[in-house]
């Protein structure tokens, strides 16, 4: 596949485009989302190229050197330009968006220092599968993805992410535990749930892609524990790898490449990811599971490989080891190509923000 070739444009970083000034200067590259498009097509990129799936509020307003305007016109649109300044500040050819504000409804979920997967349920039997508001991807607003072409560096494009994937969804409509026995009970039940979550996340995608501020697709759809995947391999390949193989299919008739972020022990299904549905790189890895050095030895031929930098190594080692670890990951691929360096997941407020700055300046120190 050859993806469209994007000027290098005029933006000067280090100083706020509106005519703020940025509180730190990191470096003096321009966004060029055609480093990243290298980096999927498993070639070298013209210098060595950042990828985080997203940062945090306090550190995107440090990066921009401003807040987020609080109460001022849309949410959506605002918190999108700060991505914008806050990653390019940073040095990436891309910022994170959503197209909408599409999502998935449940039930409240008690937020503590976990999560239960079988909390906030809505769906349990056909009755309540009927009365579920589903939503309708056609009828929300996309004007964001218009107004951030405008507002966008040259060169610069958006990552556009999900309201989640289909096995999230599905596992928060229909409970984890519950989920499980329904596909065996009520298999007719299960699938209508993934059929229509799929076939929703697809149409998003697809009218998504037709805007020209996006770069690239990201399937954001969290698959595993760290020893195996949240269903069976088999189940997988009948309830989730089909529709992100629509996914997939859809940003690449619109000459975008695809993305896959899914945390979790993906090792017996990762030819599915590779070659069934065709994703033309994977995010998130978790030294428990596989450290990032490893997974570039045995997959960084076949797919594109992004970030790695452990979090809790981020958190528990100091910013010299850190950036020890960055650079060293950056010369394993620097003839080979095909890997951009950031963390293995994103950069939450807990992480020091001197060590994620530790992190990303072994790529912009080394160009």
């Amino acid at each position: 596949m050859k993806y469209c070739e994007l000027c290098v444009g005029k933006a000067v970083l280090g100083i706020y485009r509106k005519g703020m000034v940025i509180n730190m200067k990191l470096h003096d590259r321009k966004p060029d989302i055609t480093n990243l498009y290298k980096v999927f097509l498993r070639e070298t990129p013209a210098r060595p190229t950042l990828f985080e799936l997203f940062l945090n509020r306090p550190l995107y307003e440090r990066l921009a050197g401003r807040k987020y305007p609080e109460g001022a016109g849309d949410p959506g649109l605002e918190n999108l330009k700060l991505f914008i300044d806050g990653f390019a500040a940073a040095g990436y050819d891309y910022a994170t968006a959503y197209g909408c504000d599409i999502a998935f409804k449940h039930a409240q979920v008690a937020r503590k220092d976990t999560i239960s997967l079988n909390d906030g349920y809505v769906i349990t039997d056909e009755a309540s599968f009927e009365a579920y508001g589903w939503p309708d991807p056609e009828s929300f607003d996309y004007s964001r993805l218009d107004a951030a072409q405008e507002y966008m560096p040259d060169g610069m494009k958006l990552m556009l992410m999900g309201p989640g994937g289909v096995l999230e969804n599905a596992i928060s409509l229909a409970g984890y535990d519950n989920l499980c026995y329904m596909i065996y009970e009520n298999h007719a039940l299960a699938k209508a749930i993934f059929d229509n979550v799929g076939s929703r996340l697809l149409k998003y995608y697809e009218i998504s892609a037709q805007y020209p501020s996006v770069g690239f697709i990201m399937a954001n759809d969290d698959w595993g524990f760290k020893n195996q995947t949240f269903l069976s391999p088999e189940h997988m390949r009948e309830f989730v790898f089909p529709w992100h193989k629509k996914i997939v299919d859809a940003a690449h008739a619109a000459n975008l490449p695809a993305v896959l972020h899914s945390c979790g022990n993906l090792n017996e299904v990762m030819d599915d990811v590779i070659d069934y549905c065709g994703f033309d790189a994977k995010h998130s890895y978790e030294d428990v599971i596989m450290p990032i050095e490893d997974v570039y030895e045995k997959w960084g031929g076949r797919i594109g490989i992004l970030g790695g930098i452990d979090v809790d190594f981020i958190m528990q080692k100091t910013e010299a080891e850190i950036a020890e670890r960055s650079r060293a990951m950056l010369k394993r691929a620097e003839s080979r190509g095909g890997y951009a360096l950031g963390t293995g997941n994103s950069v939450p407020e807990y992480i020091p923000q001197e060590k994620y700055l530790a992190m990303i300046k072994a790529a912009l120190n080394s160009q």
